[in-house]
């Protein structure tokens, strides 16, 4: 891997992490679904893979370690291949912002299944339907983001990425 390339996956590193601190008073609202999926479209699965595992460790020093880590190690991942796969299939905004709302409305569920490894299939039920409210908020949201920003953020980061690598 280049310089440029460790470098450019440090600071798209700490984009997610501003994004996700400075939208952290409104629960379930974020950009990190946006930045992912955009950062895969733009720059490819495995920056973005990087990416989401020093995310997701530079969490562990933001709010410690606990069992959620486990889901975001797994589900970041999840969300990258998944865009990578339908990138192919996916021709506008509409199919992404629908990819986020999906994985926005199934957040919670996978945590369940993750927090139900550890503390039972009881702890797991309660976990999800106690949540409910907060996936769709975190689904709708997603969706009306991705709808709104995508196209705008990955013309821009396709111009910079031109520049940064002297591509024409």
């Amino acid at each position: 891997m280049k310089v440029k390339d460790l470098v450019l996956i440090g600071i798209l590193s700490a984009t997610i992490t501003a994004g996700k601190l400075a939208l952290s008073f409104i629960p379930n609202i974020e950009i990190v679904t946006l930045l992912f999926i955009t950062y895969t479209l733009v720059f490819g699965y495995r920056k973005s893979l990087f990416i989401s595992l020093i995310f997701t460790t530079t969490e562990i020093f933001i709010y410690g370690f606990n069992t959620w880590l486990l889901g975001y190690y797994l589900i970041w991942p999840l969300l990258i291949l998944s865009t990578a796969l339908m990138k192919r299939l996916i021709k506008s905004e509409y199919g992404y912002a629908i990819l986020g709302a999906l994985f926005g409305y199934a957040f919670g569920f996978f945590f369940a299944l993750v927090e139900s490894l550890f503390y039972g299939i009881a702890y797991g039920w309660a976990y999800w339907l106690r949540g409910l409210l907060f996936d769709l908020i975190h689904g709708t949201s997603n969706f009306i983001i991705i709808l709104t920003l995508l196209n705008p953020l990955k013309k821009l980061l396709f111009k910079l990425k031109r520049v940064y690598y002297n591509e024409s």
